[in-house]
């Protein structure tokens, strides 16, 4: 049971691919084992199937935040080429295969290993442990805002998120502001397009406007610069017909403190009046801890111990459920650390090695005993 490689082929075996998400089984599976070693398990479902854990170890001090650590169960579709492995969980070479093995199946069964070996340890920590495994995190992290909206989620003191750094310690990522954008026209003739309104081309000013379009930021120390993508453009239906309607998406990723709501609104200002911008598919802040916080710079030294040699700390390009919980939790500092390869993320054939996950193991071991006590 505390096996985390075999944990972490256990969980890549359950299909929680995401859409349309089947993160149930998964999470009775994982609730099963947790219960079994004496945490307080709860389940909770923002739709049909989609099912978040929130587990707690109690400490024996009320008064100390816990630690908390968080995962996804869900996965991404498997793409369109062929995979030459199984994705369901085929261990070859040093390396388990499967969807979810990096993104972020090793992670979650590396600190639930952690956990439980805990958990069966006397005495009973000092400082209290919360896991917060959640569905929905590859579409919006809905299950995590879901637990969020509730106000399940009390103090911590630090939370881990076990996201693919390839165990490097990283203090900070990226946020995400995804956008739909429309433009409207009026059909005509393609012979006479004087008589129309061509909305592809409102879309595509739009768009060559954004090519100055600069987001007046310092760089950050670990995250460099906002970055700004259009992802999508859509719009006509015959090739003999001015288009009356267009479609653009955009996607931008922003730096700690950045107030999404004045991007927004520059943004806005810089397409001009002929594009309507649809409310955020996706607003989710940057993550960032000060790295003389005494939490983050207890990672860096247990990292460092557990793994010679290891680098500098790093920040990472993605977002994670921390984007909702660290508000969730008070601002708790809060550090992005796991086994996965971050270039396996979402890839076909992805893997994580299953030396990598046992060195996740005894990180998260040691940063339970040096904050739990």
């Amino acid at each position: 049971m505390d096996d985390p490689v075999a944990l972490a082929r256990d969980l890549v075996r359950f299909d929680t691919i995401s859409p349309p998400g089947t993160e149930e089984a998964c999470a009775a599976h994982l609730a099963a084992l947790l219960r079994e070693a004496g945490l307080a398990v709860a389940e909770h479902a923002f739709a049909p199937g989609r099912v978040s854990l929130i587990a707690r170890l109690a400490g024996t001090d009320a008064a100390l935040a816990p630690l908390v650590f968080t995962g996804h169960l869900d996965t991404v579709p498997l793409g369109s080429a062929p995979w030459s492995v199984d994705p369901r969980g085929e261990i070859r070479d040093g390396r388990l295969y499967g969807r979810g093995a990096s993104d972020m199946k090793a992670g979650v069964a590396a600190f639930v290993a952690a956990v439980t070996d805990r958990a069966r340890a006397a005495p009973a920590p000092t400082r209290g442990i919360t896991l917060v495994l959640t569905a929905g995190e590859e579409t919006g992290c809905r299950g995590a805002a879901d637990l969020a909206r509730q106000g399940l989620m009390g103090e911590a003191s630090g939370l881990v998120v076990a996201e693919p750094t390839a165990n490097r310690l990283a203090l900070a990522h990226k946020g995400a502001l995804h956008l739909r954008g429309r433009t409207r026209g009026a059909t005509a003739h393609g012979s006479m397009p004087d008589l129309g309104d061509n909305a592809v081309l409102k879309a595509t000013r739009a768009v060559e406007a954004l090519r100055g379009f600069a987001i007046e930021r310092p760089a950050h120390p670990l995250l460099g610069t906002p970055t700004l993508a259009v992802t999508s453009l859509h719009g006509g239906e015959a090739v003999n017909v001015i288009p009356d309607s267009c479609t653009l998406t955009l996607d931008l990723r922003t730096l700690p403190g950045q107030d999404h709501a004045a991007t927004l609104a520059r943004l806005q200002e810089a397409m001009g009046p002929e594009v309507a911008l649809d409310p955020p598919l996706a607003d989710l802040p940057a993550v960032g801890t000060d790295p003389s916080d005494p939490f983050a710079t207890a990672a860096a030294r247990i990292v460092r111990e557990v793994v010679p040699g290891a680098g500098e700390v790093i920040g990472m390009p993605y977002f994670t459920d921390g984007s909702v919980l660290q508000g969730a939790l008070g601002g708790c500092p809060t550090v992005i650390l796991g086994p996965g390869e971050p270039g396996q993320a979402h890839q076909t054939d992805e893997w994580c090695a299953t030396d990598a996950i046992a060195t996740a193991h005894r990180i998260y071991a040691a940063l339970i005993r040096d904050w739990c006590r």
